[in-house]
Order: C-alpha cells, then structure tokens, then sequence
C-alpha cells in the first residue's frame, strides 16, 4: 500500500463519522472540503453546485476562487457535461480551462449525484504538475459517491 492510499484510508472514516446524521448538504461539503484540504495539504479544495445552467462556487478551502462556470466549459464544467471525473496533469494543456488561479497546475475533478443527476462537483487544484492519479480518483469517487448519494 503507498503512502497515498494509507492517507486515504485514514481519511474515508474520519469522513463517513464526520458526516453521519448531517443532512444539510452545505454543510456535509464544508466539512469534507476542509477534512480533504486538511489531510493532504491540497492548493484548493471545494465545491462548485449546479445552479441551472452553470456551476455556482460552493463551500472550499484554499485562494478566492471562480464563482460561475458554465456547462461544458473548463474542466468543473467538463467534468459535470461528462458525468465522469476527470484527472488533469498539466492545466496548461488541458483545452479550455478555465484559470481561477495561475498558481494550480493539475486538477481533478469528481462529479457529485443525487438522484442519479449531477448535482455538484468535488474540485481540486494542486500547485504540483500530476499530482493526481488513479489512486486519487478511486478514494474520492468513493467518499463522494458513498457519502452523497
């Protein structure tokens, strides 16, 4: 096991224990944003809930952030038209992203269900080329697939 999935598997019952009974889903997402920023020390953490026809910025930990990004666009909004996540290595090289802050390098992003519908998604920017991989893709699909559904 690395490091990696050690620091996840810590992290998935402090999140189910942190979450259990809270039904306000701002709340559960502030909370997860902050115990995920906390553990593994990410550049930006957050939210973005879909409100209508765009992504609204949600709860998150890290620099000020975009607070509208449309269908489609950047990689949040890829992520959400895709309906899969979506890992980044290199920002710079992904078409159309959108830049909140020239400081992340990668990103991936989880989309977040209810109903069977995309109802937000998990972001997260790391300063770091190709700081997320397939590890990181497993454990947080896990934790936001189990604790929204």
């Amino acid at each position: 096991m690395t490091d990696k999935e050690a620091k996840y598997m810590e992290v998935l019952p402090q999140a189910a224990s942190l979450l259990e009974g809270e039904t306000d889903e701002v709340a559960r997402m502030a909370n997860l944003a902050a115990l995920l920023h906390g553990a593994f020390g990410f550049w930006w953490t957050g939210f973005y809930r879909v409100m209508g026809d765009e992504l609204v910025l949600g709860p998150f930990q890290g620099p000020v952030a975009c607070m509208h990004i449309p269908y489609g666009r950047g990689v949040c909004g890829t992520a959400w038209q895709r309906g899969e996540t979506v890992v980044v290595p290199d920002v710079e090289e992904f078409p159309g992203h959108i830049a909140c802050s020239s400081e992340s390098r990668s990103e991936i992003v989880v989309p977040v269900r209810r109903g069977g519908r995309v109802c937000a998604v998990l972001d997260i920017d790391s300063r770091e080329l190709a700081t997320f991989d397939d590890t990181d893709r497993h454990y947080l699909e896990i934790i936001v697939y189990n604790i929204f559904k």
